[in-house]
């Protein structure tokens, strides 16, 4: 694995994550891994039915010990936050760093898409921007990945041997754009290590 690249966390403003199938276990281990004075602000598309109760954030909040909430309409983005796309909402990021949520059509039969927040924090943060992809059933970031990369940000992806469900990080990977292909330890020893 490309190990030889290493981040260093004070030249990033924002993480956006994407996940899917198997998406709760994973995610409930990174985020509650995060310390109290985490400097980035998280936002994260998680596909949950459009039904989704608040239980989610509940859970998540528990373990955390940054503030997990549901984006909110023209929310200002606050670092040390952690935002989730609300059920049945694409989630946006502006370029005055501020969250939109939108009811367009579904993007690869998902709402929220991880590929419409991907390409529009890549637009609003560029170089400042980590995108990281973990277990999924879809391919479902495959763009939002791209473009991540392509506008200078870093890409991060779940090693597919360890993932519940393999095919969202192996997707991303075979896009050829990805900068660190990962365990979700490993993932947690990047972001950990490094932001101070």
């Amino acid at each position: 694995m490309m190990h030889q690249i290493k981040l260093n966390l004070k030249e990033f403003k924002c993480i956006v994550i994407g996940v899917s199938a198997g998406g709760m276990e994973a995610l409930s281990k990174l985020l509650a891994s995060l310390p109290a004075d985490f400097p980035l602000s998280v936002i994260i598309v998680q596909h949950l039915h459009k039904t989704s109760t608040g239980y989610y954030l509940e859970y998540y909040n528990e373990k955390c010990s940054l503030f997990v909430k549901e984006a909110e309409q023209n929310e200002t983005i606050k670092a040390g936050n952690i935002y989730f796309a609300p059920p049945d909402y694409h989630l946006l990021v502006e370029d005055n760093e501020t969250l939109i949520l939108s009811s367009d059509e579904k993007v690869n039969y998902s709402r929220p898409s991880i590929d419409i927040l991907f390409e529009s924090a890549a637009d609003a943060y560029r170089e400042k921007l980590i995108g990281i992809i973990l277990t999924g059933a879809n391919n479902d970031g495959d763009e939002g990945m791209r473009i991540i990369k392509q506008k200078g940000g870093f890409t991060i992806a779940q090693n597919p041997l360890e993932a519940e469900f393999p095919v969202m990080p192996q997707s991303a990977i075979d896009t050829g754009t990805i900068d660190l292909i990962l365990t979700l330890n490993e993932i947690i020893n990047e972001l950990i290590k490094r932001y101070k």
